[in-house]
This record gives C-alpha cells, sequence and structure tokens, in this order.
C-alpha cells in the first residue's frame, strides 16, 4: 500500500505524519486490498483541515475530513469518521448466516 502525504499551507511535523501514517495502516488493514491511501492536510487561516481517502480497486473511495484550530484534533476526528465508513462496509459485506436446518420429522 502506498501512503501519500500532501501538505498544503501547512506546517505539519513529522509526529503528527508519523500518527497519521500508523491511523491509515491500521484502517486500511481492515479493509480489503486498499492500494493508496491519501492524507492531505490544510491550513487556511486560523482553519486546519485534515482529509484522508482510502482507495480499493471494485469500491468507492472511503473518504473522511474535519475542520479544526489544529491538526491533531482534526486528524482524530477524521479517523474516527474513517472508522465508521470501515465498519459499515466491512458489516454490508459479510456472508449472512443461514437459518437452522429444521429437522426432518
Amino acid at each position: 500500500m502506498e501512503i501519500i502525504l500532501h501538505a498544503h499551507h501547512a506546517d505539519v511535523t513529522e509526529s503528527l505524519r508519523s500518527k497519521a501514517e500508523r491511523a491509515v495502516e491500521r484502517l486500511s488493514a481492515r479493509v480489503r486490498r486498499v492500494v493508496t491511501a491519501i492524507v492531505r492536510f490544510e491550513g487556511d487561516g486560523p482553519s486546519k483541515r485534515v482529509e484522508i481517502v482510502l482507495q480499493a480497486p471494485r469500491r468507492a473511495d472511503m473518504v473522511a475530513r474535519a475542520f479544526d484550530r489544529q491538526y491533531e484534533p482534526a486528524l482524530s476526528l477524521a479517523v474516527q469518521r474513517l472508522e465508521a465508513q470501515v465498519e459499515r462496509a466491512r458489516r454490508s459485506h459479510r456472508p449472512r448466516s443461514r437459518p437452522p436446518e429444521t429437522p426432518p420429522w
């Protein structure tokens, strides 16, 4: 899996980059065949934005965005939103259990 980190008008520390990479690796392990993960940090005045995109073949991109005054809380919120999407995707793709067979008598 390739992880792409973008920083647009943003001063992103190495510790924040490593937190983002760890979070993306943890989430991508729960989704099948994630090919690319893109994490964007954007700073526009007092508002900071973090966007995470997980891309997998034959599946719609999973996108989570969050805004805050600092990057750390925005990253945490974006990860939480992406976790919710991953859980919904996992639940909807699980094979359904068959009802128990009835006895022949």
